[in-house]
C-alpha cells in the first residue's frame, strides 16, 4: 500500500486542513472498468470517475506534484492523472505487462517493471517522457526506488534473481541470484538494505545495497505476499497468505522474530506513522486485523466488506481506507479515542461504491495552487 506512502510522507510540513483549498482523496484503480475512482476524503462521499487505459493496476502519487500516476496493464501506459483537476492530463507508453510504479523521493522520476519485456521504463515526470527502458531479468514484478533515489532495485519473478540499477547511469550495476518467485521489495530509510519477498520458496531476501551482496535468506510462512515496513525501519513486516500469519523481521539482525496468526489469507499490512499499529487485510475471512506492535498483540478483527485487499490511511490516520476487491467497495472505518463508556476503539464509518474488481488504492493530499474563489 501501495502501499501507497512512501517513508517521507510523513516526515512532510503539515498541510493546513482547515484552509479552503484543502484537498485529500483516495484513488482507487478498478481493473475492470478501466477507471479510477477518486473519493473525497473530507466528506467520505465519490467524486469522480477517471477513464484510464485498459486494466489499471498500480497506482502512485507524487510527493512534490499533486498528480497520481496510473499503470495500464493492457494497455502498455501509465495515465497521469492532476489531482487538483481530477483529469488525465497525459499518457505515456511503456513496454508489454507493466503492473506497478514507484516514484522517486524527490518527485522527478517514476520506475515501471514491464514483465512481458524484461525491462524497466524510467519516466521524467517533469517531461513526461520515457527516458530510457534498461534490461534486467526475466518477468520483473516491482521496481522500487531507494529512499536517496540512488538506486532501483527491481525483483524478477522469471529467473529469481534482483536487478540493482545505477539511476545516474541509467544501467544495472548488479543482478543477484536470491530465492524463488521475488515480487514484493522493501527498501530500509537509510538506503543500507533491501528485502525482497519470494513466494515461491518462503523466503525474504536480504540484500546489502553497499555491497550490492545477499547477506540472507529468511525462512517466513507460506506464500509470503507483501511487506510492511515501520517508517523507523527496525522491524518489517510479512503477510503470509497460504499461512495465515505475519512474520516479523528486524532489520538490523536478518532474523525472525516471531510468527503470529493473523486471519485467514492475509494479503496486504500497512503500519502507523508512530510504529504502534498494524493493520492487515485478511482476504479470506474479510475482516481487518488490529495488531498492537509495541505488545505483540492482535487486538480487533473489524468485519469488512468481500475479499478486502489494499489498505490506506488517511493523513491524520484517524481513518483506515479499505479496498474490498470482490465487492466492488471502500470500507473506512474510523479510530477513536477509548473512554470508559465505549472501550471499542474502531467503528465502520460507511461503505463507498467503486467500480469493478478494484485492486489499488492511493491517497493524496495537498492545497490547491491557485487559491480557491
Amino acid at each position: 500500500m501501495v502501499i501507497a506512502l512512501g517513508w517521507w510522507y510523513f516526515h512532510e510540513r503539515p498541510l493546513p486542513s482547515d484552509s479552503p483549498g484543502y484537498r485529500e482523496y483516495a484513488y482507487v484503480t478498478n481493473g475492470k472498468s478501466n477507471t479510477v475512482s477518486v473519493i473525497d476524503l473530507r466528506t467520505f462521499q465519490p467524486a469522480k470517475a477517471i477513464a484510464v487505459g485498459r486494466e489499471p493496476t498500480g497506482i502512485a502519487a507524487n510527493s512534490k506534484k499533486n498528480e497520481i500516476y496510473v499503470v495500464n496493464t493492457q494497455s502498455n501506459s501509465v495515465s497521469v492523472i492532476d489531482a487538483e483537476r481530477n483529469e488525465v492530463v497525459a499518457t505515456i507508453g511503456v513496454h508489454a505487462g507493466p503492473y506497478f510504479i514507484d516514484v522517486s523521493g524527490n518527485g522527478k522520476r517514476a520506475y515501471v517493471a514491464n514483465s512481458n519485456s524484461a525491462n524497466v521504463s524510467v519516466l521524467d515526470l517533469e517531461k513526461r517522457v520515457v527516458l530510457g527502458n534498461i534490461r534486467v531479468g526475466a518477468s520483473p514484478g516491482l521496481a522500487r526506488a531507494s529512499p536517496n533515489g540512488a538506486m532501483v532495485v527491481v525483483s524478477n519473478r522469471g529467473d529469481n534473481t534482483a536487478s540493482l540499477i545505477d539511476v545516474a547511469e541509467l544501467k544495472v550495476r548488479s543482478t543477484i541470484p536470491i530465492c524463488q518467485q521475488p515480487e514484493d521489495i522493501a527498501i530500509l530509510p537509510d538506503d543500507s538494505k533491501a528485502f525482497i519477498a519470494c513466494v515461491g520458496s518462503a523466503q525474504i531476501a536480504s540484500i546489502d545495497l553497499k555491497s550490492e551482496k545477499l547477506l540472507a535468506l529468511l525462512d517466513v510462512g507460506k506464500t509470503p505476499v507483501n511487506l510492511a515496513l515501520k517508517p523507523d525501519g527496525g522491524e518489517l513486516v510479512v503477510t503470509n497468505f497460504d499461512s495465515n500469519n505475519i512474520s516479523i523481521v528486524e532489520t538490523s539482525t536478518n532474523e525472525v522474530s516471531g510468527s503470529y496468526l493473523i486471519g485467514t489469507h492475509p494479503a496486504r499490512g500497512i503500519v502507523t506513522a508512530d510504529n504502534s499499529r498494524l493493520y492487515v487485510s485478511d482476504f479470506g475471512s474479510n475482516t481487518i486485523a488490529v495488531y498492537d506492535i509495541d505488545i505483540g498483540k492482535l487486538i480487533a478483527s473489524l468485519p469488512v466488506g468481500s475479499h478486502p485487499d489494499g489498505l490506506a490511511l488517511s493523513r491524520s490516520e484517524h481513518y483506515l481506507l479499505v479496498l474490498d476487491s470482490q465487492s466492488g467497495d471502500v470500507t473506512v472505518i474510523q479510530k477513536r479515542k477509548s473512554t470508559k463508556l465505549e472501550p471499542t476503539e474502531y467503528s465502520l464509518l460507511t461503505m463507498i461504491p467503486v467500480g469493478l474488481q478494484p485492486n489499488n488504492i492511493v491517497v493524496k493530499s495537498f492545497v490547491l495552487a491557485k487559491p480557491v474563489q
